[in-house]
């Protein structure tokens, strides 16, 4: 049986941030997700799970210097401890409002500063995957698309699975986003099989608008068929841009929680 969360960042954005935490649990999540909720006070947040019995997944570290174009430092050459002090925020603000993991964010690089970049991605993720320990944490790769964000050095699944094998720690795993790698690369359901072992957590939203999961090219429930036929026991991730009002567009969830043929895994 699938397990969903909310993104916080795209879902229940009519609500105040810290208010979006009991929407969620109103309309039936028991997870959530944020992309960088450091505004709110930790301890403010922590309470706010705890009231409404909701689990933090993760968060992303932060971007850098967005007005300049940074998304995430990591495999930027030089600017190694910016990112350090990025991992460091993350790895504190999680672990104080209880969550499992820190996406790591890569950032822009150029194509001909790809060799430097991979080096400086291997060498970074390797102290903050041993910072991410400590505090109980695991980190996430995400291969992010070139439609939406042109030039992210992190863009395949394979890719991801190699970095993961030169940085060489246990707690670093890929953040499997459905809607970034079908655009890049598809074929999703070999990739989700050949990579289970690296798989720390799963997003999903329809391709090509990026809204609900139930339009589109992607059939999300063949996909969480996959998933648990192979044994995915992670959550799935909501990553997706509303329609409209949030809780208007939910049917969606209700409909494949309550599909028995989700949960044994009846497609072919």
């Amino acid at each position: 049986m699938p397990r969903f969360s909310a993104n916080l960042g795209f879902l229940f954005t009519e609500h105040p941030e810290i208010e979006r935490v009991a929407a969620a649990a109103a309309s039936g999540f028991k997870a959530v997700e944020m992309h960088w909720p450091y505004q709110v006070p930790a301890a403010e947040m922590r309470n706010a799970l705890e009231r409404s019995g909701v689990t933090m997944l993760g968060l992303n570290t932060p971007v850098g210097n967005a007005a300049a174009g940074d998304f995430g430092l990591g495999a930027l050459a030089g600017r190694e401890s910016e990112f350090q002090q990025a991992v460091d925020q993350a790895v504190s603000y999680g672990h104080a409002i209880g969550a499992s993991a820190v996406h790591c964010m890569a950032g822009v690089a150029s194509a001909d500063a790809a060799a430097a970049a991979e080096r400086t991605f291997v060498e970074n993720l390797k102290s903050a995957a041993d910072k991410a320990a400590q505090a109980g944490m695991i980190v996430l790769l995400e291969p992010i698309n070139h439609r939406d964000r042109p030039g992210y050095f992190l863009h395949t699944i394979e890719h991801a699975a190699a970095i993961i094998g030169q940085v060489g720690r246990r707690n670093v795993k890929i953040m499997f986003d459905c809607y970034h790698t079908q655009i890049m690369q598809g074929d999703l359901t070999r990739r989700l099989k050949d990579h289970l072992d690296l798989i720390g957590h799963v997003q999903i939203a329809a391709v090509p608008s990026r809204a609900e999961p139930d339009e589109g090219e992607i059939d999300y429930r063949t996909i969480c068929q996959t998933l648990d036929r192979i044994g995915y026991d992670g959550w799935i991730g909501a990553e997706y841009k509303p329609r409209g009002r949030t809780e208007d567009g939910l049917a969606w969830l209700s409909a494949w929680t309550d599909d028995r043929s989700i949960s044994r895994g009846d497609a072919a």
